[in-house]
């Protein structure tokens, strides 16, 4: 492996890129950080694929050249940050959690800027079957801010790969609009982060969707189904971790119920990635102990075909939560808690990079292999 490989994190042989970027409301900032951090080390997405917040910061990824993401970026994150932009009052965990509790909850009542505002008159003042009536907040400030900051035209013509997920509210069933396949407008990012109540379902072609995370949290399988023959390279970012401590009181109770729920087993499905590429390969290895004649059996041709296997190499980017968060870190949008999390994401890539685990990787033997650099005690 030459210094190129090294610096580009290809390892030793081509590989796509994929972005994947889990939803997670206010700690969205983390991605940000993150693609700040992959694109100083050179590694721009060939794909970008997001469901909720992730959803948002894909677009603005793949909706503006590598040398404007960052700025575009901030731009975002700026905005939805700047209704409280003071520091904490004093230092300490304790300042600081009472802190957040407060901009959280002034979040909640005034609303976003660029993002949402609450509905005036409430949503149960309007009469049944109204669309005022299926939500607290009004997300029209968001449409705008897209319309803003990323060029639809450009991910229209493909030169970035952009994959959103949403719920079709009539089915139930779990849907990805993919650049790909179709044309994609504002309201294709904003149906991913349609979260209910608070947010309002989103029309596309007749049909009403939700957030994606309803659902599954995480694009991880999309993208891992979707691509079965280029080796692919999987920055996975997730904002909720699985893992973590018993709580102690109500509101570590409701912030631990939502790491799980949201953190949408990510472990889990690469764990079942890595069996069945497993399998994958000892029937191959079977295949070719089989005589000529059994080779063309229509089972034995079918499991052929299926058995085909892409070398997956995934990098697992997780936000731990410091101990002053609490149930409220996905709706409290400070500046302050912005930078906090935007920092944590550019450092967590910047340690992974540097990892010699990272560097001396090489195309996994077994189909798929996974990296978590930036574990620590608390996980």
């Amino acid at each position: 492996m030459d210094e190129r490989d090294r610096a580009d994190g290809r390892g030793d042989h081509d590989e796509r890129r994929v972005l994947v970027l889990q939803g997670g409301g206010a700690l969205g900032s983390y991605q940000a950080g993150v693609a700040e951090a992959m694109q100083e080390a050179g590694l721009s997405p060939d794909w970008v694929a997001g469901i909720s917040i992730g959803a948002i910061n894909a677009a603005l990824i793949a909706g503006n050249p590598p040398e404007r993401r960052v700025e575009r970026l901030r731009a975002f994150w700026n905005k939805v940050s700047s209704g409280i932009t003071v520091s904490p009052w004093w230092p300490g965990e304790q300042a600081r959690e009472a802190f957040n509790a407060w901009s959280a909850a002034f979040g909640a009542t005034v609303g976003v800027p660029g993002f949402f505002a609450p509905r005036v008159p409430p949503a149960p003042l309007y009469p049944a079957g109204a669309p005022e009536a299926l939500s607290y907040y009004d997300t029209a400030p968001l449409r705008q801010t897209l319309v803003e900051l990323v060029d639809f035209d450009r991910i229209n013509r493909h030169e970035t790969r952009l994959s959103v997920g949403a719920v079709n509210i009539r089915t139930g069933n779990f849907v990805y609009f993919d650049n790909r396949r179709e044309r994609i407008g504002p309201e294709h990012i904003m149906a991913s982060g349609a979260l209910p109540p608070g947010f309002p379902p989103v029309e596309i072609d007749g049909e009403q969707y939700w957030d994606g995370g309803i659902v599954s949290n995480t694009p991880l399988q999309y993208v891992l189904d979707e691509e079965r023959l280029a080796d692919l390279a999987v920055f996975q970012v997730d904002l909720f971790s699985a893992r973590g401590p018993l709580p102690r009181t109500l509101s570590e109770a409701s912030e631990r119920e939502k790491d799980i729920r949201f953190s949408s087993r990510t472990r889990l499905n690469t764990n079942d990635q890595i069996e069945i590429h497993k399998a994958k390969t000892a029937f191959r290895r079977l295949f070719e102990k089989l005589p000529p004649e059994l080779r063309q059996d229509p089972d034995v041709a079918f499991l052929s075909e299926v058995s085909h296997q892409n070398a997956v190499t995934i990098l697992q980017l997780i936000y731990r939560a410091k101990n002053y968060e609490n149930d409220a870190k996905d709706y409290e949008f400070s500046r302050a808690t912005m930078l906090d999390h935007w920092k944590a994401g550019r450092n967590d890539v910047r340690r992974s990079l540097r990892h010699r685990h990272w560097i001396e990787r090489c195309r996994p033997e077994q189909g798929v292999t996974a990296f978590d650099l930036t574990r620590d005690a608390r996980d």
